[in-house]
């Protein structure tokens, strides 16, 4: 899609609309208008009792927007299951100048210690009290569920009202994610747009215990 500015791309989240590619080196964008949205519910955030566990346990850091444009390079790395990504660079490009105007974030799981290793976690569009999560990619088994995890709790304490993953799957159906009808979608959305949601007030510094407080009371 030639001319296609930042200021389209705002304007079609805020329409309920997203963009994609058919691969990496691709220039071209399609804009993807499903009838059926995946939502997940922030009060219907379902957590398995083992990846509760390990997120109590601290094994990793978590990191926020310290690494925007290596998670979104992990997400497009070919996999085992996945030969080809819809993220192409044209695409990175805009979600990391979202990144700058800062409406784009990345929640990070690193390993700990003196030689820390990014192992993956999440990315997604802020806007208002809606977040759009975009890609997930673990490195590490659970990794990308527990970036997940510390999102929920993170939404749930900056009054944010929407977490729109796109589409349900099974991998996102264990954690609570249920399907809208467009019509049902915009109006949710159109509500979480005009809250002022704050990404930042939970600290940075957030254990996995803090996480699990905010989500569990």
């Amino acid at each position: 899609m030639a001319d296609f500015t930042l200021d389209d791309l705002i304007d079609c989240y805020r329409t309920g609309i997203f963009p994609m590619s058919d691969a990496r080196d691709d220039d071209y964008l399609f804009l993807v208008d499903p009838p059926m949205r995946g939502v997940l519910p922030l009060d219907g955030f379902h957590i398995p009792s083992r990846l509760a566990r390990t997120v109590r346990k601290d094994a990793y850091t978590i990191r926020i927007d310290t690494a925007f444009s290596q998670i979104i390079e992990l997400c497009a790395e070919e996999a085992m299951n996945r030969t080809s990504t819809w993220i192409s660079h044209s695409i990175q490009a805009l979600y990391q100048a979202l990144f700058a105007r800062g409406l784009a974030h990345s929640v990070e799981v690193w390993s700990k210690g003196d030689d820390s290793q990014l192992l993956g976690g999440l990315y997604g569009v802020s806007i208002g009290g809606a977040f759009f999560g975009e890609s997930m990619v673990s490195r590490e088994r659970d990794v990308s569920k527990i970036a997940l995890v510390h999102l929920v709790a993170r939404l749930k304490a900056g009054g944010f009202s929407l977490l729109d993953c796109q589409f349900q799957t099974d991998h996102l159906s264990q954690f609570g994610v249920i399907e809208l009808p467009k019509t049902d979608y915009l109006v949710r959305l159109a509500q979480a747009i005009d809250l002022k949601g704050d990404f930042y007030d939970l600290p940075r510094t957030a254990s996995g215990r803090d996480v699990m407080d905010i989500l569990t009371t």
